[in-house]
């Protein structure tokens, strides 16, 4: 971390953005999968996320390229939703290595207009899902603000 000289562009590790430095390695879309860490079990954040622009990416996740993006979006969808233990190696800390990350078969529809269709549904889910999360975050500032004035503090009226 140290050696990292701080910037503007996003640094990704293996569950997501650890920092911003000042240089980047990619500039396109792409696709990281976490390599290591308790989250591989856990799942206290997605393991596979989409990232996209200028970006840099250490060597705690794997960086996958695709031809087309709705290809990219089952696959991330898929990674996410399904058990990793058998594909995990590591005895202290859980590891997806390359080889077990190649070996995970991905069904996928052999038609690109079907392919497309399913990224077309679960993007739409998603953004459902992002604006629902918006709204429950506004309701919990209402409540939190009603609160305030409901009960104000002692130097308060």
């Amino acid at each position: 971390e140290s050696e990292r000289s701080k910037g503007d562009i996003p640094y990704y590790g293996a569950s997501g953005i650890i920092d911003y430095v000042e240089d980047y390695i990619f500039n396109e879309d792409l696709l990281c999968v976490s390599e290591d860490g308790a989250n591989l079990v856990m799942r206290n954040y997605p393991i596979a996320f989409s990232i996209a622009g200028k970006t840099w990416v250490n060597n705690h996740a794997h960086v996958l390229r695709f031809k087309e993006k709705f290809t990219q979006i089952i696959i991330e969808n898929y990674l996410n939703s399904m058990k990793l233990d058998d594909y995990l190696t590591g005895m202290a800390q859980p590891k997806l290595n390359k080889a077990m990350l190649d070996s995970i078969p991905i069904p996928l529809p052999f038609e690109p207009k079907e392919q497309q269709k399913i990224a077309d549904c679960l993007s739409s889910i998603d953004e459902l899902i992002t604006s629902q999360a918006a709204k429950v975050e506004a309701l919990k500032e209402h409540k939190k603000a009603l609160m305030q004035r409901l009960f104000p503090s002692s130097n308060e009226k």
